[in-house]
């Protein structure tokens, strides 16, 4: 990673800290975007924007981690709550692809890393509007992995199960939830935020070079393993 320039959205806090503080030790120079001002510079990806001025006028990678866990029975979402989930999952993803473009295509070969979500390829109750908004996602991935392959612009996705984070501690809250969530994964064990990192270093770095379009799950084998 080392006089590579990587752009982190949303790494102030879970899996973007885990992110940042990776890459920073492997020697990246990381560019840190977030809604608070934990980070480098300050940018709300659900607001109207087209560019952002403090980008790197080359970017070797870019790593769009804002996400949402918002889960509830179908017949109790508002449109307006899956208008948000869409807003800050899909369409604040492509407001920073459009606006870091220029930088991308000024590599000689880089990386784009979204975020998915087991929940797209796993049928999950009460998870209509995640698994919608993460779904749009993983066709950008493979559109745009098609179109900006000509560039040498790689674009791939992870999707992961629940993972340990602020975000997703209201599933995580007590002993017997943690327990409950260990028991679904076929590796007995939730997610840590250092298991996404160290697939976003993979991704982003030379040896996966060869990969694109590609939906990587990190998913504790819940996308394709049952447990015994």
């Amino acid at each position: 990673m080392k006089n590579k320039n990587i752009v982190i959205i949303g790494g102030s806090s879970g899996i973007g800290k885990s992110i940042v503080e990776m890459l920073k030790s492997e020697g990246a120079e990381v560019f840190e975007y977030s809604r608070s001002m934990v980070g480098d510079f300050q940018l709300d990806v659900t607001s109207d924007f087209k560019e952002i001025k403090t980008l790197p006028d080359t970017i070797d990678g870019l790593v769009y981690c804002p996400g949402s866990i918002n889960l509830k029975p179908f017949h109790r979402l508002t449109v307006d709550q899956v208008k948000e989930d869409l807003e800050v999952n899909f369409l604040g993803a492509v407001k920073v692809l459009q606006a870091c473009f220029k930088g991308l295509k000024q590599s000689s070969s880089s990386s784009v890393v979204l975020f998915s979500t087991v929940a797209v390829s796993v049928g999950m109750g009460f998870h209509s509007s995640i698994a919608s908004s993460k779904g749009a996602v993983e066709g950008l991935v493979k559109s745009l992995a098609a179109e900006w392959s000509p560039l040498s612009i790689r674009v791939n996705a992870i999707a992961p199960s629940l993972t340990d984070t602020p975000l997703a501690g209201q599933l995580l809250s007590n002993d017997d939830k943690r327990e409950a969530a260990m028991k679904r994964h076929p590796l007995g064990r939730f997610g840590k935020p250092e298991d996404l990192a160290a697939a976003v270093s993979y991704l982003l770095s030379g040896s996966s070079s060869w990969m694109t379009g590609q939906i990587l799950h990190i998913d504790g084998g819940m996308s394709s393993v049952r447990g015994v």
